[in-house]
């Protein structure tokens, strides 16, 4: 099975293939972006380290708000 989760571009790196991407709860990664054409603010689900595909920002947040509510009931366990 593979997972893809959504992430919000914070910077782009000056050779312009790699960004930082927000996971929110100061959890950053760098990110390949070469397989789409984002910008900084853009929600990008990213996959093995890969941007696959530009989001709708309100999209992006409703599956984030699903993943912190899984990891909320992960903790209470």
């Amino acid at each position: 099975m593979c997972l893809a989760i959504p992430g919000k571009i914070i910077s782009i790196e000056a050779d312009e293939q790699h960004a930082m991407v927000d996971y929110g709860q100061g959890t950053s990664r760098k990110v390949n972006i070469t397989l789409v054409e984002a910008s900084i603010g853009d929600y990008v689900l990213v996959h093995a380290g890969f941007a696959i595909e530009v989001l709708d920002k309100e999209e992006a947040q409703k599956t984030l708000a699903i993943f912190q509510e899984m990891l909320s009931q992960e903790e209470n366990i």
